[in-house]
This record gives C-alpha cells, structure tokens and sequence, in this order.
C-alpha cells in the first residue's frame, strides 16, 4: 500500500538533464512538496545523497543554480567516485526558511528524516534500502544537513555542511528584516550544530564541513571546529577562498562528494537490484 495519498513523477521522457521531479502529499508537512531527483547515467547507484538547500531555495536549486548534477556526472564518468544518486527536496516553504526543524503546525524534520526517502523509493525501485544515505546543505542546508546527519546517525551514513549555520540564532542574518521571531515562535525547540554532535559523538562516523574565508558565518565555522577538536571529535574541516554565494558552492560540492566516496564499503554488483 502506498505510504502517501498522492506521490508523482515526472515522465521519463521528458526529462531535464538527467533530472527528474516529484510532488508528494506529505503527511508530515499536511502539504504538498516537491523533491528534484538525479540518477547517475546508464549505472545503478551505489549510494545516495540527500542535498539541502538554503534560504530562500527550493528543490531546484542545487541543481539549476549549482550544477551538482553535471559535477557528480564528471566525477562517475572520470572513476573519480562510485554512482550516487541525487535527491534535492524543498525544506517545506515555511517563510524565507524552515530551518529543517519540528515546527508546531508542521515536522519539516521528519519530512527530511523519513518522508523524502521514502517517497523516491515508492517512484524509482532502483533506490533501495540497502544503499548507503548521506546527507549535505549549504547555509540553512548546511545546518539542517549537519544537525540531521548527527542527530540520526542510524538513518545517514555520514554527513557533510558547506557554508552552515551552525546554531538557530544566525538564521536571523538571512531573515526578512533580520527578523526571526516568527521563526522562534514557530518552531518546537532550537539546536546546535555542536548540541547534536555531542549528544551522539560516539555514535558518529568522521564528517566533513567547509566555509569560503570571506563568509558571513566564517567565525561561527571556526569556532564549532576548535570547539571539536578541544572534544576530540573526529572530523574534517577546510576553508578556502570565497564568500557566501553559489561559485563557491559549485566549485567546493566536489570535495563533499569525494569524501562520502571513501565510506562506500559494499559494492552491489550490477544486475543485482531491479
């Protein structure tokens, strides 16, 4: 029995560049909400990786404004990495961001935790559950990506954040009028990057994130990394130059890719999944 009321996928046959497109009824959200999907070409993927978008962003927008499709592509076709598949959902559309978190009319965690996953595998039986999940975002997506990927470390294999908010408060930076009180009355409860981290570290495999040294959120990035290393968490942590803005996004998804390469253990052989 389906899992949603309503769950569609764009034919194949029109399909963008590889990518595909769902709007799933979601029961989490009591919406509708839309996930943009990548297969690697002419190969079964042999992991997948969840992206999260920012403020402001939607479902498209690690594809049409990052490329991130044509990157992974790049890297299959070089032997670079192994095939992953690519599933970018929207955060909700709660205001200018969700912020991935339990709200009170609406679990725009457990749409990301449970619900996306689930609606892919109901549409593409080549996603199965035997694939290994990772789970990565810039900005908001960063902070989502690396609260989530820490939080539930039973569901993503690892996790990865690029330019993240790494505490609730600095999602006023990116807010209408710096203004996020709405938010704060919106949502069950705040986090931390770090709080999440510390609650599970010894669940956790080593996980990776990186910010341009001309960011906006630079200072609040060094700050978890030296708050990391003083806990003796194993993790890796890279800046490099560039602010907060899709060219470093695009150049710097690369390393993230390459580093969830290195956790894929069991390859499936080919034909052995329908």
């Amino acid at each position: 029995m389906p899992a949603f009321f309503s769950n569609e996928i764009s034919n194949s046959s029109f399909k963008l560049d590889g990518l595909r497109f769902i709007t799933v009824k979601s029961k989490a959200l009591k919406t509708r909400a839309d996930i943009t999907v990548y297969l690697p070409q002419n190969v079964l993927p042999k992991a997948v990786v969840i992206l999260l978008h920012g403020v402001y962003g939607s479902h498209w927008a690690w594809a049409l404004n990052g490329g991130v499709h044509t990157t992974t592509q790049k890297l299959i076709d070089e032997n670079k990495m192994e095939p992953m598949a690519l599933i970018m959902p929207s955060d909700g559309l709660y205001g200018d961001g969700s912020a991935y978190l339990p709200h009170v009319s609406a679990d725009y965690e457990k749409w990301i935790t449970a619900e996306v996953m689930q609606a892919v595998k109901e549409k593409l039986n080549i996603i199965t559950d035997d694939l290994p999940v990772f789970i990565t975002g810039l900005s908001m997506g960063g902070y989502g990506a690396m609260r989530l990927g820490a939080k539930y470390p039973d569901v993503f294999t690892t996790f990865s954040g690029l330019s993240s908010i790494t505490d609730f408060n600095q999602m006023k930076l990116f807010l209408e009028n710096n203004d996020d009180s709405y938010l704060k009355q919106s949502v069950q409860y705040q986090e931390s990057v770090l709080q999440c981290i510390l609650a599970n570290k010894n669940s956790l495999r080593n996980f990776r994130f990186d910010c341009g040294t001309e960011d906006l959120l630079i200072d609040f990035n060094r700050a978890l990394q030296q708050e990391l290393l003083r806990q003796n968490i194993a993790h890796t942590y890279q800046e490099y130059p560039g602010g907060h803005e899709w060219i470093y996004w695009q150049q710097h998804i690369e390393e993230t890719m390459l580093f969830f390469n290195q956790f894929i253990k069991d390859i499936v052989e080919p034909g052995s999944r329908t």
